[in-house]
């Protein structure tokens, strides 16, 4: 396990010694919390739902700053491609599973913190949670999210050697997922065949989990959200060991 904690370490540190890189991806969902939170909240009315939009919508972005942070953090494993760092790891003699699991834990970890920040920011605006239980609930939604995309986006990166087509892909992939999630509307109101693929996006049950723990309602069960969301991470942690243990340098 030294060697998972010791990249887990790696990511850490490198993602809390770059600041800009801390302050650029706060940049799109604190414009979406001001924007449609701050802006929509007194035209939008919820049907059957007693808080306004803002705190509707917040679990939504704190979703996305996850989803966003992790997914990306995969680009790490084609910067180590091309500067020599992933094949002196590779030689060494620990198991390629140890050394995905630390690039996943370590980028899992950047984005709870990325979306802790959000959080943060989201009570100056008016979020009130629900309790500190919910709270900590909110955090485990979050974690789930973390390790989930950041294992999707290694084993994508696992596969790719040019940093720039592994943006537009995950720009491709990412957005349908983000904004099929409900994160931005109540998926209840949505068409039949919106909603069956709204049900179908993973990401809609870390949205409503932590919706559940924020505001102590959500439009699926949490116990089925928990569910399916766990399902889906040992699926893709399963599923990003095996591109990596292929991967070739």
């Amino acid at each position: 396990m030294d060697i998972v904690y010791t990249i887990w370490l790696r990511s850490v540190k490198r993602y809390l010694r770059s600041k800009s890189r801390i302050i650029g991806s706060l940049g799109m969902p604190v414009f979406l919390l001001l924007v449609l939170g701050l802006g929509l909240n007194s035209v939008v009315t919820l049907p059957d739902m007693e808080q306004g939009y803002t705190d509707f919508i917040i679990p939504g972005i704190i979703s996305m700053s996850v989803l966003f942070t992790s997914v990306f953090s995969g680009i790490q494993i084609i910067w180590d491609k091309q500067f020599g760092f992933l094949k002196e790891t590779l030689v060494a003699p620990v198991s390629r599973l140890e050394i995905m699991l630390g690039q996943t834990m370590g980028g899992a970890t950047t984005a709870v913190i990325q979306g802790l920040l959000i959080l943060i920011l989201s009570l100056f605006i008016g979020l009130s949670i629900n309790s500190i239980p919910g709270f900590l609930v909110a955090i485990v939604f979050m974690v789930l999210i973390g390790l989930s995309f950041t294992a999707f986006g290694i084993a994508i990166a696992s596969r790719m050697e040019d940093m720039h087509g592994f943006q537009l892909i995950m720009n491709f992939v990412i957005f349908p997922i983000f904004g099929l999630s409900g994160a931005l509307f109540p998926i209840d109101s949505l068409p039949p065949w919106v909603r069956s693929l709204t049900l179908l996006d993973p990401l809609t049950y870390g949205v409503e989990g932590i919706r559940y723990g924020l505001l102590g309602t959500s439009q699926i069960d949490p116990v089925v959200s928990f569910v399916v969301l766990t399902g889906f991470t040992i699926f893709m942690v399963v599923f990003g060991a095996y591109l990596f243990r292929k991967i070739n340098i």
